[in-house]
């Protein structure tokens, strides 16, 4: 059932599920430390060790990844670039706007949330310094989509084999509609489902009809099973604490994987009953 605020909780209580977790790392080898920087609580988290080929990838703002696409590369691990577009920003949670007052406040703990949440990953981060959208949100100026593509093409090409990822744009969000545009210009066929947005989760009704309506046939969904690693993504969520507050928003995106999970009973091949939570990813097939 949700709560007040219309988060899902579930039966057993995933905030105790998690904090016995975390108690049980403590204990074992090659287990990293993370505080979370606005909370300064210290979590465990187990190191993992990258292979495959690289990934390159392009998230709008610094929690993107984290929220929609950290449980795959905590299940298989690859070594990981990360670029960050939008990263001077207002946006926090109101309850947090009397603590992080200006820009310059906000922008440096959303840095330091960002480069927590990705040591797990041992991942190499680029920050391309531009502002995010204030709402009432409006459509992207041509002239940045253009300088923001011909940067990201610029760390691209410092990295050839690298596979590139990106948001799929399944939110009205104009910086998440910037950087799906900016990818796909980059020959991009790989993208997460975006959960970020908090107002609609990509779950609405009319974002998902618009996302089909702009997409059509294109984009392939491909469900991950994250069953085994979904309270080490808590972990990695819990370092975004301005923008996940209070905590127990942190049920919104592990509810999110609990109704995808839904999906891997359609996989091919399938021998195992299908977990219990799945991120979604898109591919298009190359253009002839």
């Amino acid at each position: 059932m949700p709560d007040g605020h219309g988060i899902y909780t579930f039966p057993d209580d995933l905030h105790r599920a998690h904090q016995e977790h975390t108690r049980q790392l403590a204990d074992r080898h090659h287990v990293l430390e993370v505080t979370a920087p606005h909370t300064r609580v210290p979590y465990y988290i187990e190191v993992r060790a990258p292979a495959g080929r690289p990934v390159l990838v392009v998230e709008p703002h610094h929690d993107d990844f984290a929220l929609s696409a950290s449980g795959t590369f905590l299940v298989r691990p690859r070594p990981l670039t990360v670029v960050t577009v939008f990263t001077r920003s207002r946006s926090v949670h109101p309850a947090l706007e009397t603590t992080y007052t200006d820009i310059e406040a906000v922008s440096g703990l959303r840095d330091r949330e960002g480069a927590t949440a990705l040591a797990p990953f041992g991942a190499r981060r680029y920050l391309l310094g531009h502002k995010d959208a204030d709402p009432p949100y409006q459509p992207y100026a041509p002239e940045i989509l253009n300088r923001i593509t011909e940067e990201i093409h610029r760390i691209a090409a410092a990295h050839p084999g690298a596979e590139l990822l990106a948001p799929a744009a399944v939110t009205r969000h104009p910086d998440h509609l910037l950087v799906h545009e900016a990818a796909v210009r980059l020959g991009c066929r790989w993208f997460w489902e975006d959960l970020a947005f908090w107002s609609t989760y990509a779950l609405a009704g009319c974002d998902q009809h618009l996302f089909r309506t702009r997409t059509g046939a294109t984009m392939r969904p491909e469900p991950v099973d994250i069953t085994d690693v979904v309270l080490d993504k808590v972990t990695v969520l819990r370092m975004h604490g301005s923008q996940m507050h209070p905590a127990r928003k942190m049920y919104r995106p592990i509810r999110h994987a609990f109704t995808t999970a839904a999906d891997l009973v359609d996989l091919p091949g399938l021998v195992d009953p299908p977990g219990l939570y799945a991120e979604r990813f898109y591919r298009t097939e190359p253009s002839c």
